[in-house]
């Protein structure tokens, strides 16, 4: 062996491997399928294999950088991690340190997203002078969501507590896949024509950022940004952040926000007018007290001609007057309390529950989709027909034309 040759023990060329691969090969980016997926429970770190057709690759992520993943990494799965690649050298072993991670494909979103939004900002899309101010106490909401969304059921149920005096107007949406932008401009169109509503709540439940992409896209910015009617956002969770935040009118954090954030709660109402009436009734009290001063000062006085009698009529009308304030108030209180006994009320009766013990039926396919004309079904179909009280099968025998 020529004496010039380097020498090294194992631990020794193991750091220079590592020295020259983490300078070599940092700060990159490697596609690849996740396989033997294992997040440790006590470390928090993450340790997994990226493969493809012909090699795999040993990686792992530590907790300082996974706690920030808004996603759940699975077997299986095709991903872009982002970092460098290093060696453990206690074992030899080269292993690729992941500093970021995205589902694959999530990178062309991005770019889409940070391209439309400086699109957008550029044309003032996002300028606080456009965002439209919320009524304090709005008479009706409408909603664009998806029929069946957790975040309808928390918007209803929120209201529901706080404000049964709101009436509720929901435009079902799709909020997911090809055509979902699309129906939720058209969906916030409709609703601006409706023009009984006060405010509009748009959004969904939390999900990747391919699952909220269609409140990333330019029709439903468009659509917020020309409606006349305020608009508040509520899409994903509370980090999660689109297009639709950015033009709305005011940015929920969720669903549930959205709704507290709509409109003064029935609790916060009453007590306003309690203040009111408080203040109202200070008010009175001062100028009783101050006229009475002015009548003391009088009292006081010689050589008047007999100021008994204006005294006595203004203390008549002074009396009459308050009467009248008092008995006003409680009018107006009363009538306040029955309006909105009547508009919950009126909501209850509006239910779908209500509208079938009415004797309505509702005409579902076999897959529980609603059948809106007689050209859903074909002649021998069978499908249900749901009454207040159960349902039943029916089958399709002829078609019925109109004349």
């Amino acid at each position: 062996m020529p004496e010039s040759s380097l020498r090294f023990t194992v631990t020794e060329l193991n750091a220079e491997i590592r020295s020259t691969l983490e300078g070599s090969f940092s700060d990159i980016w490697v596609k690849g399928e996740i396989s033997n997926f294992h997040h440790h429970p006590s470390s928090g770190h993450m340790y997994f294999t990226l493969k493809d057709g012909q090699a795999e690759l040993r990686c792992a992520m530590f907790r300082r950088a996974n706690r920030f993943l808004r996603f759940i990494p699975e077997n299986g799965q095709n991903i872009r991690a982002y970092g460098s690649v290093s060696i453990f050298e206690q074992r030899g072993q080269v292993q690729f340190i992941s500093t970021l991670m995205e589902p694959a494909g999530i990178g062309d979103l991005y770019q889409a997203f940070e391209a439309l939004k400086k699109k957008l900002a550029v044309e003032g899309l996002f300028n606080p002078e456009h965002k439209l101010p919320l009524l304090n106490f709005p008479r009706s909401v409408g909603l664009v969501t998806s029929s069946a969304s957790a975040a309808l059921k928390d918007i209803l149920n929120v209201l529901g507590r706080r404000a049964p005096h709101v009436q509720i107007l929901l435009r079902p949406t799709k909020v997911q896949g090809d055509s979902a932008a699309k129906d939720i401009a058209e969906g916030i169109q409709d609703l601006e024509q409706y023009v009984n509503v006060d405010a509009i709540i748009i959004g969904r439940g939390g999900g990747s950022l391919e699952d909220l992409w269609a409140f990333n896209e330019e029709v439903v910015a468009r659509a917020i940004y020309n409606c006349a009617i305020p608009i508040i956002s509520a899409v994903g969770h509370e980090t999660d952040f689109t297009i639709s935040d950015l033009v709305a009118d005011l940015r929920a954090p969720t669903p549930s926000a959205a709704a507290e954030l709509v409109s003064p709660s029935q609790d916060e109402i009453l007590l306003q007018l309690l203040n009111h009436f408080v203040i109202i009734e200070r008010s009175m009290v001062t100028k009783i007290e101050q006229s009475w001063q002015i009548i003391d000062n009088l009292e006081n006085r010689t050589i008047l001609q007999q100021p008994w009698k204006h005294i006595q009529r203004n203390m008549e009308k002074l009396a009459q007057l308050f009467q009248r304030l008092n008995h006003g108030i409680i009018n107006y209180l009363s009538q306040l309390k029955e309006k909105n006994s009547g508009m919950h009320k009126q909501l209850i009766n509006l239910g779908p529950k209500q509208v079938l013990d009415r004797g309505y039926t509702i005409a579902l396919t076999g897959q529980g989709q609603v059948i809106r004309s007689a050209t859903d079904v074909s002649l021998g179909d069978h499908f249900t027909l749901r009454t207040g009280k159960g349902a039943f099968k029916a089958e399709k025998i002829s078609d019925l034309h109109n004349n």
